[in-house]
Formats: structure tokens, sequence, C-alpha cells
């Protein structure tokens, strides 16, 4: 597996549409909404791929990018698309079941959370394809594709942004969980803002406890402990304790970096930029891929594929209403690095590696 924080966006409404079955998808169509099956272009093609997603879509922008891709795949099949969205366990189970059940061309899950699923799923059903993304099953299979991101490199390029935009010349993280998995998120953010400012001074505080993912409380106050001691840019990686460490910064006048998607309209004027992933692209390149026969591979998303990149990165830096737009001389400091990296001309540690 490929454990990662689960996203920071988890906000999905109550309201959201929870499709189990056939049926209840028929009626989203009808309705217009975005579990619609309406086939995407106008021919007879057969052509169908399923997303199923471990919580309800609602604003989460990680998922949103995720429904996108599959949309953009079924366009370019001139196919059909489904979504199902799940709440909990009990729904996940429910919803992979009946995507199989329906035996599209792709059945397409997003996280960690289906990773037992899919492997009992693809044992069981041998020719039916699924595309995991964010995560992957322990065990190979080959009728399994996986898409997994290069988070340390979009980690270090934020990191340079806290190197080059710090006064105090401290840096900090507050990560989920001590493991190299997670230190993804902040060993990187020390690398990069080390290699612009080499007399940096970093460290990170780690949220733990029994809910590491959901602990906001915890997470403000590991970040009160950097900003107690001169730390101004802090990495936040805590999962939905991100509103936490957003919250204590603000508080202090210090800065943050958020996870996944643009986390600046949260806190305006103290997110400085963010490290997304881009689902759409992971979803739209595996779905095409699995149809193309390379299904049982694993790939691997970054800077160069463009699955990671930052919000300074993107178009319309100008409207993110992140710190970093206000900073095009540290941009394009930072788009150097990032070219850097792409032509492999610098390597970022992956604290994950074997």
């Amino acid at each position: 597996m490929h454990p990662r924080p689960r996203r920071t966006l988890k906000v999905a409404a109550a309201t959201a549409l929870l499709v189990t079955a056939a049926t209840a998808c028929n009626a989203a169509a009808k309705n217009g909404s975005p579990d619609s099956a309406d086939r995407a272009g106008g021919g007879g093609s057969r052509t169908s791929f399923t997303l199923v997603t471990p919580d309800a879509v609602g604003q989460n922008e990680f998922l949103k990018l995720a429904v996108t891709g599959v949309e953009k795949a079924a366009k370019a099949h001139d196919g059909s698309r489904k979504v199902y969205q799940s709440t909990d366990t009990a729904s996940r189970q429910q919803n992979v079941q009946a995507a199989v059940d329906a035996a599209p061309d792709v059945v397409v899950l997003v996280g960690f959370e289906f990773a037992d699923l899919v492997a009992q799923q693809a044992k069981a059903h041998p020719k039916q394809k699924f595309l995991m993304v964010d995560a992957c099953t322990t065990k190979t299979f080959t009728n399994v594709s996986c898409a997994v991101f290069r988070e340390h490199e979009g980690v270090f390029l934020a990191g340079a942004e806290a190197g080059l935009l710090s006064e105090s010349g401290k840096v900090g993280a507050v990560d989920v969980l001590d493991t190299p998995q997670f230190r993804r998120y902040s060993d990187p953010f020390a690398a990069g803002a080390k290699e612009v400012a080499a007399k940096t001074e970093a460290s990170t505080r780690f949220v733990g406890g029994q809910s590491p993912f959901d602990d906001s409380a915890r997470a403000k106050e590991q970040a009160n402990t950097l900003l107690s001691r001169g730390y101004d840019q802090i990495m936040a990686a805590a999962a939905a304790g991100n509103y936490g460490v957003f919250e204590a910064a603000k508080a202090k006048g210090a800065h943050a970096y958020g996870v996944d998607v643009n986390q600046c309209p949260s806190a305006p004027g103290t997110v400085v930029d963010n490290v997304i992933k881009r689902t759409d692209i992971a979803v739209e390149k595996g779905i095409e891929q699995a149809l193309g026969g390379s299904s049982g591979t694993t790939v691997s998303y970054g800077l160069k594929e463009g699955g990671i990149s930052l919000t300074g990165l993107e178009d319309g830096v100008g409207s993110s209403q992140c710190v970093i737009a206000d900073h095009p001389d540290v941009l394009k400091k930072v788009e150097a690095l990032r070219d850097r990296i792409v032509s492999g001309k610098l390597t970022v540690d992956d604290p994950a590696a074997s």
C-alpha cells in the first residue's frame, strides 16, 4: 500500500447523494447530478467507466478532480460513466460490489480505503479491470492498475517558498504520524527550504494520538509549539487537522502551507501555497493505460507528469487567495527548481523509498 493523509477537505455535505445501486444511479441521472450515467458522447459505444469515492464528493476538490478525470475519459471514448459516492465502510463495500456487478470497462477507486476490497474483487473477477488512485493493493494483480503520487517533489518546492519567505529562518511542519510514508510531507519541506537558504532551521511535530487524521486540536497544539519557538512558516500535513494549524498560524501572524487541493480560501492571508494532487490526470491517464493493455502496473505521477504541482504554479493563481500570488519573484525561483527536478538535474530524496 501507499498510505497517505486523508483528504484535508473532508467537508462532504450531509445532503450529498449516496449511490449504492443501479436504481439510485438512474435516479441521479434523471436529476442531472454529478452521478449521472448519461453517455458522454453521441455515438453508440458501449465503453463505460465507474468511479467509486471513499467519501461523498460534496465540496471536496480532491474528489471533484477524480470525477473530472472519469468524465474526460468517457468523453474521449464516446462512452458513459457512473460515480458511486460513499460515506462509510458499509457504503464503500456496497458501492464496490455494485460497480463490479455492472461490469464496466474499468472500475476506478480513489484512496487506500479500497485496497482490501479491490484485492478481494480482483481475485474473484479476473476479467474486470480496476484502477486504484493514490493507493495500491499489497499484492500485485494482473487486472489492477495503480496510480500513485510523488508528493515529496511538490513538498520540496513548497519548502523552497518557505525558505525564501521566512523572516526568522525557521520553518516547520505538523505531520500526522512519524512514519516514512508521511514524512514525505515534512522532510522534503525542510530540504527545499535549505536548498534556497542553507542556514534554515527546520523541525517537525507529529499529531499522533487516537485520531491523528481528524484531531484539529492536537494539530493546533503542535503548531503552537513550533510558533512559540519562532517558526514562521508551517507545512500543514495533518489531514483534517490542517484547519487547526491554519488557526494557530493566523493567530500568530505566521504562514502555513496546505496539501492535496487549494486550501488558501479557508485562511486567506495565512496559507501561502498548496501541494496539490491532480487526481483528474491520474484517473484519465490511468484509464487509457488500462484500456491499452497496461493493466497490472503501477504508475507514479510527479512534477514531470503533471500529477503533482503547487497552486502557485497553476493557472488562476491570481484568484486563488494564496499569499504566494503576491510574490512573483519567489514563484520565478520555484519554477526554476521545478524545471531542474523535471529534467532530472535535481533529485528530491523520498523518505518512503526503501
